[in-house]
């Protein structure tokens, strides 16, 4: 049986998309576990690293835009 090396670290801030198709942002590992936040605020969540992978060019966009319409809307970030 094969040894599977453990994904690598993204830079904090990359766009993910996890298993539910929610896109968050990149912040960190802890305890094996990679915590997501919303581009758009709110409260963080935590996924197995196996269970995202890059946002595409649609879904960086998507958030893109929910983050300036949220900014626009004096929402806290």
């Amino acid at each position: 049986m094969e040894s599977q090396e453990p994904p690598q670290l993204p830079a904090p801030g990359t766009l993910l998309v996890d298993a539910q198709d929610r896109i968050g942002e990149f912040r960190g590992e802890w305890c094996g576990l990679w915590s997501l936040r919303p581009v758009t605020g709110r409260t963080e969540w935590t996924v197995n690293p196996e269970d995202v992978q890059p946002a595409d060019a649609k879904q960086r966009l998507h958030a893109e835009t929910a983050r300036a319409n949220a900014r626009s809307r004096g929402e806290v970030l």
